[in-house]
């Protein structure tokens, strides 16, 4: 098969969380004709004394972790033939191999939770880092799925008619059509709502025209992603309050909520403010990260 030379990017320590990450990250891969590149990273440590063996602690620690990862990777290929699978044994800090990686990376892919240098990966430094610096789409896996709703898949997409939302609706209304699901693109907004015209703000309080408002940037917002995909069923999610509320809510049934890393509207600093930090601790949904 012809494959594109950007790698999917999956983040690997050994715990449960990591091998979700791995499936889903595999899946991508094979979808996306692409490389799957298998990172696990682990901190240095100094060592004087050898071990019975003869080989220092350090080195037996990276064969060993070398050696489980050579066997993932063959396992994969087994499964997946023709699939390009690399592994990258590295020492130092977990956010920062993930970092720079990404830097050459496709789409990066994380469990919530994991062991060593992964450890609480959900609401720990590690997936701040890497979702805030990595210069890739970024999803972050958590261990238990939530149940399907009785409308099938879904995938939840924040809008609101930034540069930054535009581009995770394309990637949500991808990720659908691979899923077979439909997205749920959801709008939210406070009193007095502020449009945008030009970059110039304008404070709206007439309840009624906002929500009128409202339903035509959404509508234009996803014009261009559902004409590109147009076996996709969409719907929209109007809703008054706060956003991230609204996100965390509908991810309670989602396979997965997908944001841009800066908005503005009622998704101001989704990615580096409490709306994308709200969203990344407590949706139960597999959460994408989009730059």
């Amino acid at each position: 098969m012809s494959v594109q030379s950007a790698p999917v990017v999956v983040g690997y320590d050994g715990s449960p969380s990591s091998h979700i990450a791995v499936r889903w990250a595999t899946a991508e891969a094979v979808r996306q004709l692409a490389p799957l590149r298998i990172v696990e990273a682990f901190e240095l440590v100094v060592v004087s004394r050898p071990s019975p063996g003869g080989a220092a602690p350090l080195e037996a620690l990276r064969a060993n972790r070398q050696k489980g990862l050579d066997a993932l990777a063959e396992r994969i290929r087994l499964e997946h033939p023709g699939l390009p699978v690399e592994t990258c044994l590295e020492g130092g800090m977990a956010a920062r191999t993930l970092v720079e990686q990404a830097e050459q990376a496709r789409l990066v892919v994380l469990g919530s939770r994991g062991l060593g240098g992964w450890s609480g990966l959900m609401v720990g430094a590690v997936a701040a880092q890497v979702s805030t610096h990595a210069q890739c789409p970024v999803i972050v896996v958590p261990t238990e799925r939530p149940p399907h709703t009785d409308e099938g898949r879904t995938v939840v997409v924040g809008v609101d008619g930034s540069k930054a939302s535009v581009k995770a609706i394309d990637f949500a209304f991808d990720q659908a059509e691979w899923m077979h699901a439909q997205v749920v693109a959801v709008h939210a907004w406070t009193s007095p709502f502020v449009t945008y015209t030009d970059d110039v703000s304008i404070l709206q309080f007439d309840e009624e025209k906002v929500k009128e408002q409202a339903r035509l940037l959404v509508a234009e917002s996803l014009a261009g992603a559902a004409a590109d995909h147009p076996d996709v069923r969409w719907t929209t999610d109007l809703v008054s309050g706060s956003a991230a509320e609204a996100l965390i809510r509908r991810a309670d049934s989602a396979d997965l909520v997908v944001v841009g890393s800066r908005g503005h509207g009622g998704f101001t600093g989704l990615l580096l403010g409490s709306i994308g930090q709200s969203v990344l601790h407590h949706a139960h949904s597999p959460v994408a990260i989009v730059r």
